[in-house]
């Protein structure tokens, strides 16, 4: 006979509510920050005060990049349906995905193969890149259309990584793979943001599993200030006659 299912997370009673075992008044409320509390619900342990600078900063890293797909999207569907802001931030959401965001994800997949490899980085490095040329695919966590030479990101978040001796062995594969894509491309091509967030939140013993989660998250909240500043001063007028101008109609 299956067991039946549980869950470890939360559970309630008339006068408290407990998460993980604590009680959310007496031991969460005022005592953990939100990326603490976030850590904690994840993962169902409190996490070391570098474990919470590596995820602050990556949250800080994701919440905003300017008018991306998901916030037009967010900012188009708020101004069609301004009753349900739900509505527009979830628009914006499905837009986290494995070309923009969600990359995160995948860079991840890739380091820890790395890492857990025949040990032999530099050479899994090589075959991680040879297998996506061959297939004609980007490799997640490289490249981007504005940041040229080098993404800005990457480096303040290593050095919050260093800072709280947390870089560890997925930075330095983040690294390998960096030499391994620059060498088959013949040229440059900077770590991404989502390829060092990957890496940090590796190190931070976040698994690949949830990290895409972790990126909708912080965009959320980014989501939620642009429909704040669509509220008040409105976008989403000039973008559609934007569109219309970039890509006219050819009968």
């Amino acid at each position: 006979m299956s067991k039946s299912p549980t869950t470890k997370i939360a559970t309630h009673t008339a006068d408290d509510v407990f998460v993980r075992g604590k009680s959310l008044c007496d031991d969460l409320i005022g005592k953990l920050t939100f990326t603490e509390m976030t850590y904690f619900h994840l993962l169902g342990t409190m996490p070391t005060p570098a474990q919470t600078a590596v995820l602050d900063a990556s949250l800080v890293t994701l919440m905003e990049h300017g008018l991306t797909p998901s916030v037009v999207a967010t900012r188009l569907v708020y101004t069609s349906a301004p009753e349900a802001m739900q509505g527009a931030v979830a628009a914006g959401i499905l837009a986290v995905g494995s070309l923009f965001v969600g990359t995160v994800e995948g860079a991840a997949q890739l380091l820890t193969r790395i890492v857990s490899g025949d040990g032999d980085g530099e050479a899994e490095a090589r075959r991680v890149v040879a297998e996506h040329r061959a297939q004609g695919k980007h490799v997640p966590g490289f490249g981007h259309p504005v940041h040229k030479p080098d993404d800005p990101r990457p480096g303040a978040l290593f050095r919050v990584a260093e800072a709280h001796g947390i870089a560890g062995r997925h930075v330095a594969a983040l690294k390998l793979l960096a030499a391994a894509v620059d060498d088959a491309a013949g040229k440059h091509v900077t770590i991404n943001a989502t390829g060092a967030i990957a890496a940090v939140l590796l190190d931070a013993s976040i698994p690949s599993s949830i990290m895409r989660g972790l990126a909708i998250l912080a965009r959320c909240a980014g989501l939620v200030g642009h429909i704040h500043e669509e509220q008040s001063s409105p976008a989403m007028r000039a973008m559609w006659e934007a569109a219309e101008r970039a890509v006219p109609h050819e009968p």
